[in-house]
């Protein structure tokens, strides 16, 4: 099979692995002793015109591999670390408000099996987003207590490391992390599609809430759909874009150019064999003018040596799940 047409076959299951499950995690993600949280001093960030000009590390999910998915806390240790873009996926609550999570349910990281979109945001702000994270891997549920590093501390149970709180610990609001962090740009997937009713509106408040927060020029959003970036986009037509699935595919296959105001792509090096990161495929994009942003999804590359290996073949940006790596392979 043809490069370009074994890259469209694992483009065609993306879908199902934007994130990384039973990936090893390692002793970096224990507790961080005296470090206290990082929040930028008062400024702008960067606009996505000037992440362009030079490589980049983005903070997949604050670095899901070294700190518990999502939470301030590891948003706050991968500033501290040194990422130059924070990653993160938002969702409805039931009350209508933005919250970073990428799951539909909540039993992944919260000790809590229900629908994100059957609770408020009070409700899910109080849960343990903390809950399942531990040394082994981020999806273990059967590892010994002392494994789940810090499992208690949003429910007042136990301490949480010098310098953090409680909140640190639970499910934020988009704007808690906008606002704590105002000098890094965002990468923001949405969730939800055109057929499960969900997209629309997540994108609908996002275009709200970007305009409000004075992110547009600061933000990169994306989705699997290539129609929810479509609406979102004629809301915002200004905020810079990743394509979807339909149009990622269309453009590898085929060429097509990408749709007004998708400017960045982002794809993983391989999946389940199939390689989709070629050389080819890097010439075909710089010689489109498509940045690549590369979310990596296996072990061999979610460590320094592999993230060294991607830059190495000429990607603008690594979706980094150790940001402390992946800042160390940017140089």
């Amino acid at each position: 099979m043809p490069r370009l047409l074994v890259a469209a076959a694992a483009l065609a299951v993306l879908a199902a692995c934007s994130s990384s499950s039973d990936r090893s995690v390692s002793p970096a993600g224990a507790p961080s002793g005296s470090a206290a949280p990082v929040t930028s001093a008062p400024g702008r960030p960067a606009t996505v015109a000037e992440l362009l000009t030079r490589r980049i590390v983005l903070a997949h999910a604050g670095g899901d591999d070294d700190y518990p998915h999502s939470t301030p806390f590891a948003f706050a240790e991968s500033a501290k670390a040194g990422v130059d873009v924070l990653d993160l996926d938002v969702r409805l609550s039931s009350d209508g408000v933005l919250v970073v999570q990428h799951d539909q349910d909540l039993q992944r990281t919260t000790n809590s099996t229900d629908d994100v979109a059957a609770h408020t945001y009070a409700e899910l702000h109080a849960l343990d987003d903390a809950y399942w994270f531990n040394t082994k891997c981020n999806t273990c549920k059967s590892r010994p207590e002392a494994d789940y590093l810090y499992r208690g501390i949003r429910t007042g149970a136990k301490p949480a490391p010098p310098g953090y709180t409680a909140d640190d610990f639970a499910i934020p609001r988009l704007r808690d992390i906008a606002e704590r962090f105002p000098n890094l740009p965002l990468n923001i997937e949405i969730k939800g599609t055109m057929d499960d009713g969900i997209g629309v509106p997540v994108a609908t408040a996002l275009a709200a809430e970007l305009k409000a927060l004075g992110r547009d020029d600061s933000t990169v959003v994306t989705s699997f759909d290539d129609g929810v970036l479509a609406a979102f986009h004629q809301l915002v037509p200004d905020v810079a874009l990743s394509p979807g699935l339909q149009a990622t595919v269309a453009w590898v296959t085929a060429g097509t150019p990408l749709p007004d105001g998708m400017r960045i792509l982002q794809i993983p090096p391989e999946y389940q064999g199939l390689t989709v990161l070629t050389p080819a495929l890097i010439a075909k994009a710089k010689a489109a003018g498509y940045p690549l942003w590369i979310w990596p999804n296996g072990d061999q590359y979610e460590n320094e040596a592999g993230y060294r290996k991607l830059f190495a073949m000429g990607v603008e940006g690594v979706n980094a799940s150790k940001p402390a790596a992946g800042v160390a392979a940017r140089g």
